[in-house]
């Protein structure tokens, strides 16, 4: 109510009591105020009543919830079920025009509104992550890897003769595929072996951008976040690499905003060299459901071309979800979260350690990794030739997710392409493994139960190994 309002109740309940009330509406304008005012995520974290009186205030400015609007377009926001209207807190119209995701809605300013404080208080939140000189953002309502692939369909148009995208290889589908769905020929650099971790092999990268040709390169497409023991690629180094040739660099993120170390990487690459655009997912790092990624960089010309690559308007659920768990968590919520991960990081690899040692493995030293973790699986393997893929599927069924074991010698082929020893990111890595990560939101209890369950599947596979030994020796002296 405003003080009009609020003057007139006063002739109907004790003034007393109404000046009460309003004093503390007025606490939570004084917050939403000062968000329009600074366009930063709040230090301290806002009540569900804040929140959601700031975006009942927001769908109020958007023409579908205007009384008496009589629409008589092709797109007025109507929707046949309340529920659906309340799920998107009415919030309708999405984000964008025809032409720019990131254009003002004449008929939602509103959800416009909402648009520009969501990209500002992402924006806050990848510098007090770590990557204090970016300059531009945008929620994109798509996974990381169709983000990566408007990244690359934007650079086409300033670099039209290019047909390669130079890859350090990294076992994950959605990010190869992004390449080829945006028309352009991976060229995959394999990793170097460096004690048990897998490293980018510079020299290679470097060669490669000579053999073909900077002007022929699209850019240099790599990775932070990753599953051990591949670790996060020399971005540095890869930086003044495409500095040096003029070439383009686009940097995967995708769970890396967790991370200090993978947020550092990207800064220091960007302040030595080279990086044009980083993208992260907004699930893996912000815990909301799939379906959004924050496209990032130091231009802001480039970031706006990205932006205006988008064809079409679009969803507004990713950004609305991502600015109402922010708002929740506040800054310091937040970054209570990231160290409180980093704890239980620690805490797992210590887990992982002791029970790899009980069982004859061993903890893969790979100190470059800052969230996944790798455990032998040699005694394991020397059980049958499926022991390994079997412990996979006994961990899924006792409710273990996440874990992930990788045999040797898998091949897996990708459009055409055909990646020999596929999950390992290696053509060769020496021994199987075991993987668990500590990423964000994650708490000891899981950890806890997680070695609790994999101790009991790795010693059940030693009796079923055990008994099997047992009977091939009775059949023999048979």
């Amino acid at each position: 109510m405003n003080s009009e309002n609020f003057g007139l109740s006063e002739k109907i309940v004790s003034p007393s009591y109404v000046r009460q009330g309003s004093q503390a509406r007025r606490s939570h304008e004084q917050l939403i105020r000062r968000l329009l005012e600074q366009g930063k995520c709040p230090e301290e974290g806002w009540s569900e009543s804040t929140i959601e009186l700031f975006l009942s205030e927001l769908a109020l400015m958007d023409s579908n919830n205007f009384l008496g609007n009589c629409g008589v377009g092709e797109r007025e926001g109507r929707v046949a079920s309340s529920l659906v209207a309340r799920r998107h807190y009415r919030l309708i119209h999405g984000i964008g025009r025809s032409g720019d995701i990131a254009a003002i809605q004449p008929k939602a300013a509103g959800s416009s509104l909402l648009n520009k404080l969501t990209n500002s208080v992402v924006l806050d939140v990848l510098k007090l992550s770590g990557v204090r000189s970016v300059t531009s953002c945008f929620v994109v309502p798509m996974a990381t890897g169709m983000s990566l692939t408007l990244c690359f369909l934007t650079l086409r148009h300033r670099r039209p003769k290019a047909r390669y995208i130079i890859w350090p290889r990294i076992d994950q589908k959605s990010c190869f595929k992004a390449m080829i769905t945006a028309g352009f020929e991976p060229v995959v650099v394999e990793n170097v072996l460096e004690g048990d971790e897998l490293r980018t092999n510079l020299d290679a990268v470097e060669r490669k951008i000579e053999e073909l040709g900077a002007e022929k390169i699209l850019c240099v497409h790599s990775t932070t976040s990753c599953f051990a023991p591949r670790v996060p690629d020399r971005l540095e180094e890869l930086a003044t690499v495409c500095a040096k040739h003029d070439v383009p660099h686009v940097v995967n993120n995708a769970y890396g905003v967790q991370s200090s170390k993978c947020m550092h990487l990207i800064q220091q690459g960007a302040r030595v060299g080279r990086i044009d655009a980083f993208v992260q997912s907004l699930d893996k790092n912000f815990m909301v459901p799939v379906g959004g990624a924050i496209i990032a960089g130091f231009d802001e010309a480039f970031i706006q071309e990205i932006s205006k690559m988008y064809p079409g308007r679009a969803s507004a659920s990713p950004s609305l979800d991502v600015l109402i768990t922010l708002l929740t968590l506040g800054a310091c919520g937040y970054k209570r979260l990231l160290s409180e991960r980093k704890e239980v990081y620690s805490f797992l690899a210590q887990e992982l350690e002791s029970l790899a040692s009980a069982h004859g493995e061993r903890l893969l030293h790979t100190p470059h990794n800052p969230i996944s973790l790798a455990m032998s699986l040699d005694g394991v393997q020397a059980e049958s030739d499926k022991a390994v893929t079997h412990l996979g599927s006994m961990l899924f069924t006792r409710q273990v997710s996440g874990a992930r074991v990788v045999p040797l010698g898998k091949e897996q082929t990708i459009n055409g392409h055909t990646f020999r020893g596929f999950m390992s990111h290696s053509e060769a890595y020496p021994c199987p493994y075991l993987n668990a990560a500590s990423a964000v939101g994650i708490a000891r209890q899981d950890v806890a139960l997680c070695i609790k369950r994999l101790d009991k599947c790795l010693k059940s596979l030693k009796k079923e190994g055990d008994a099997a030994k047992s009977s091939q020796e009775d059949t023999a002296g048979e």
